[in-house]
């Protein structure tokens, strides 16, 4: 039975090493649910094998196996969860067990059944960290209950331990194979004397301990049903995360530095740079003439709007020192040639005193009239003068 027992623990440890989680950032911590969640139901055929203080010094078969020494029963219980490492189960065993008394087991028939509130240890998510995915947690359990022997008319107290091996098949649904031994007083299985030849054991020592208590194995199998939520959530490693925080930090403030640097360095190479002497720019010769149109007949501008490009025309000139020349023209399909002469130096004249306006100095105007021309349509458009830079 020990040797079992150690078999089961070690490899439920090494089954749940394998399974830790490996994001740094996640304990194996996780947030406490509600209290309606995490809570289970389980169902088991057993098979138990029956021991009592009655028997001690008779020559009695030991094996579990014994027809006289075992029966069948099955065991119910409903449990919760607190933390995916400790939870409370209450456990109904019965009902079908033995009283030996001989190795002839139409005598050792007895009908009983055992109440006990065990507290469970999953050492798989205790040792190892919770995981969802995990398909074995091996579960450790010890607990106290009350033994009610029917035959007998008596009740007995009862401590037990046992090993809860859960096969998950799915989030709701598990496999069980449950192993316990339970240690009452001498009345669990009825009978409180002692058989003929018995020789109690020394009561200071731990086999007379066991000898002289009534005792039962029992080993089941069944299935778990979780009822509700059956997972848990993981809390964030605060530590983890300020570790991770802070190397996040230390690597930008280390970006900082460098951007610093480097700025830095264009800096002083700036400031160390010699100045580059700009050439003068070349002055761009403005050669297309600016255009001032007239009313027919009349030698006064049509637009003041017209005079805007004159303006930008003359600032340029006064700037670089230019020369300007200003023509004036009639249409030739009204008037006489003389008029049209006349109307188109009129209008020369006008446009060069508006230079003169402007700053212009008349030294740098030259006025002509050119009669009346047909260059431009509409015919309107020919009673104008024009101003156009001239070097």
């Amino acid at each position: 039975m020990k040797k079992l027992l150690m078999a089961l623990a070690f490899a439920g440890v090494a089954l749940g090493a394998n399974a830790q989680d490996a994001d740094p950032a996640l304990k194996y911590s996780v947030a406490t649910n509600s209290f309606w969640s995490n809570w289970f139901v389980q169902g088991n055929l057993a098979g138990s094998a029956f021991w009592g203080n009655q028997e001690v010094g008779n020559d009695f078969a030991k094996s579990p196996f014994e027809g006289f020494r075992n029966n069948l029963g099955f065991s119910v219980a409903v449990g919760k969860w607190f933390t995916p490492g400790l939870g409370l189960r209450t456990k109904f065993n019965g009902v079908w067990g033995r009283s030996v008394v001989s190795e002839d087991k139409k005598t050792n028939a007895d009908k009983y059944w055992t109440l006990n509130e065990q507290v469970l240890f999953n050492l798989s998510n205790m040792l190892c960290g919770y995981s969802e995915t995990r398909v074995w947690n091996f579960i450790p359990y010890a607990g106290v209950g009350v033994n009610r022997n029917m035959s007998a008319n008596t009740y007995a107290p009862v401590f037990g331990a046992g090993i809860l091996n859960e096969f998950k098949l799915n989030k709701k649904w598990a496999i069980n194979l449950d192993v316990n031994y339970a240690l009452s007083t001498s009345d669990y299985d009825g009978f409180t004397g002692l058989l003929p030849n018995a020789k109690p054991e020394d009561g200071h020592s731990v086999k007379g301990i066991f000898a002289n208590h009534d005792r039962v194995l029992n080993v089941e199998v069944g299935v778990t049903y979780n009822l509700g939520k059956a997972t848990w959530e993981k809390t964030p490693d605060v530590d983890a995360i300020k570790a991770l925080t802070q190397s996040q930090i230390d690597a930008l403030n280390a970006q900082l530095n460098d951007a610093n640097a480097e700025n830095a360095r264009l800096k002083n190479m700036l400031a160390n740079q010699k100045p580059v002497e700009t050439p003068k720019a070349v002055k761009e010769f403005i050669t297309t003439p600016v255009s001032v149109f007239f009313n027919i007949n009349r030698t006064n501008i049509a637009s003041q709007k017209d005079l805007v490009n004159v303006q930008a025309l003359a600032k340029y000139a006064k700037e670089n020192n230019c020369k300007l020349s200003v023509t004036g023209y009639a249409d030739s399909a009204t008037g006489t040639p003389a008029i049209n002469q006349k109307l188109s130096e009129g209008r020369a004249a006008t446009v060069t005193e508006e230079l003169v306006k402007m700053g212009v100095g008349r030294d740098k105007i030259t006025s002509v009239g050119k009669g009346g021309v047909d260059e431009l349509s509409p015919i309107s458009f020919n009673r104008r003068a024009t101003v156009q830079i001239t070097d």
